[in-house]
């Protein structure tokens, strides 16, 4: 099961990375026009991000101490169902709409539509979908380097990384995640579990600093190797434009909209799973 979760960890680490998790929606705001939303989705690379999810579903069964051979042919079919694209997207833009207030998505529509910002979304949206392993080796090949060489760079990465997720919520969200899953696993008959809520959350709570340790490794790998043809003067930039109190506050929306998605569709995995039932001692 560690292993499962560490892996899971990694996965889910970037794809958070893209618009970190869990925070409070923003109170109070006024309906968005779902077509403007619609292009904001497509010109910040969040419709992307939110297709990006899908990968995470492919470590699942290991969090549970399975392994997706267990469900047969069954899985892949069950797993597309569960993460598809069109529904995720839907249930993205209806939050969006209702919660995301029109200057806010100008502000941030304005950057991304800006020569740095379409080569930035490019650069995202492919590494996205780039095979896991060649990614975090070539990142932590890149962040090697830039500590030996003693480059600065590494410490404006770090910044960059902190302006998308400025209270370090990120790891909260990944493991408020895992338990989910592994309750509606349980309940679903999934799994046989032996300990109940409370004493899920201690033992993963045991684990909490490596875990913050091995995200935040993987997150800067990840940055390294998505922004590698980017100037530092071009990375700082995309730093600053993430620190703007405004775009902060689209970040804080769309990283609870991510959220939200990615906690509905692994609970429906859950249960979708139980009907499979294959039975696993956690």
């Amino acid at each position: 099961m560690v292993k499962g979760l560490q892996k899971i960890r990694v996965v889910l680490a970037a794809v958070l990375l893209a618009v970190m998790s869990v925070v409070v929606l923003a109170p109070q705001t006024r309906a968005a026009d779902r077509s403007a939303v619609e292009a904001f989705l497509k010109v910040t690379g969040f419709d992307v991000a939110i297709d990006s999810i899908a990968l995470s579903a492919e470590s699942a069964p290991e969090m549970l101490g399975l392994d997706a051979g267990d469900f047969g042919a069954e899985w892949r079919f069950v797993s597309k169902q569960v993460f598809d694209p069109e529904v995720m997207q839907e249930r993205a833009t209806k939050i969006l709409v209702e919660t995301l207030e029109d200057s806010y998505l100008a502000h941030a529509a304005e950057f991304y539509a800006s020569d740095l910002g379409l080569r930035l979304v490019e650069a995202e949206n492919v590494s996205h979908f780039e095979d896991d392993t060649v990614k975090y080796d070539t990142g932590r090949e890149i962040v090697a380097e830039m500590v030996k060489d003693g480059s600065e760079r590494i410490e404006l990465l770090r910044r960059m990384n902190h302006a998308i997720d400025p209270n370090d919520i990120g790891p909260q969200a990944v493991q408020e995640i895992q338990i989910r899953f592994i309750l509606a696993a349980s309940y679903a008959g999934v799994i046989d579990l032996k300990i109940d809520e409370d004493g899920l959350r201690a033992a993963l709570a045991e684990n909490e600093n490596a875990m913050r340790l091995e995200m935040e490794a993987s997150s800067l790998a990840n940055s390294a190797y998505t922004y590698r043809e980017f100037s530092d003067a071009e990375v700082l930039a995309y730093t600053e434009a993430l620190e703007h109190p405004d775009m902060q506050v689209v970040y804080e929306l769309m990283n609870a909209v991510h959220f939200e998605v990615m906690m509905n569709r692994f609970q429906l995995l859950a249960t979708k799973m139980g009907n499979m039932q294959p039975q696993q001692d956690l």
